[in-house]
């Protein structure tokens, strides 16, 4: 697994050397991430604007296929066709297996209501104190390093025994505090930050389907 891990990181760096001293939070990310998957817990992601589409982006690429085709197993492609005929055949083809991701973007009714009611800040927080569970992991991405609805997720986090992982640029915010890792690429402004976390979390998504994965695919 570990030889797994480090081929990925190398490759990153080959592209990106600019990246290089964040190699060993990146290591330790892919680790905790891999950790939490093989123990059947959830990996929560959030951010705001282009940040909130990368915690999109990097819960689909867990839940389904990214670089490897994740069929099932046969034996579960059996039980389908066993229960349903042809039409299970058919869909037990196209099923994939996925991780246990969720973006904490992904609940606009509750979102609204709870911006309305009670304080538009907490929205991460209060879902995360609802679905998360001890050994779960939350991943934060804030450019600034300072975005307060991150930083109550990692404090809400903190209490749950949720890991917390932050994706962000060089300016050193609030949320560092309160993250178990910290993945910091050498930038200040925010696109360009932007550019730096894509194959930042590309990678990590990349090494930990290989890990679950990969043995078995090729």
């Amino acid at each position: 697994m570990m030889q797994s891990i480090e081929i990925h990181i190398e490759t990153l760096l080959r592209r990106h050397p600019e990246l290089a001293p964040t190699a060993p939070a990146i290591r330790e990310t892919i680790e905790t991430i891999l950790a939490a998957f093989r123990a059947g817990n959830t990996l929560f992601c959030c951010g705001n604007g282009g940040s909130a589409a990368d915690a999109d982006h990097i819960c689909g690429e867990f839940l389904k296929g990214f670089l490897l085709r994740r069929e099932l197993p046969a034996a579960e492609q059996k039980r389908f066709t066993e229960r349903f005929g042809a039409e299970g055949s058919e869909l037990a083809g196209k099923l994939q297996r996925g991780l246990r991701s969720v973006s904490l973007l992904s609940h606009p009714g509750f979102t609204s209501a709870f911006c309305n009611d009670v304080d538009p800040y907490l929205v991460y927080a209060q879902q995360l104190y609802a679905l998360g569970r001890n050994g779960d992991v939350l991943l934060g991405i804030s450019t600034g390093g300072g975005a307060v609805n991150v930083k109550y997720a990692e404090m809400a986090a903190k209490m749950m025994g949720i890991r917390t992982i932050l994706l962000t640029g060089n300016r050193h915010g609030a949320c560092e505090k309160y993250a178990d890792t910290v993945i910091a690429v050498p930038d200040s402004e925010t696109y360009r930050i932007q550019e730096l976390h894509l194959p930042v979390y590309h990678t990590v998504c990349a090494a930990v389907e290989d890990a679950m994965f990969g043995g078995e695919e090729r």
